[in-house]
């Protein structure tokens, strides 16, 4: 189906394990300011974001090159 966004793990903009990467991606948002939202999340958390990166970083698949 044309013009339905996936989410996917960026391989540009990638710094671990490209999850906010993809986010920014996908939001068409820069990444810098979702690594920093998922760092006060993960602090504000007790931990909790970085099992969520984690997992996330598990289940979504990272972008083939085409």
């Amino acid at each position: 189906m044309p013009g339905v966004k996936k989410l996917y793990r960026s391989k540009k903009n990638k710094i671990l394990g490209g999850v906010c990467g993809g986010l920014g991606e996908y939001f068409n948002v820069d990444p810098t300011i979702v690594r920093l939202l998922w760092i006060i999340f993960t602090v504000l958390s007790f931990a909790a974001g970085l099992i969520i990166y984690l997992l996330a970083w598990i289940i979504i698949p990272e972008k083939s090159r085409k």
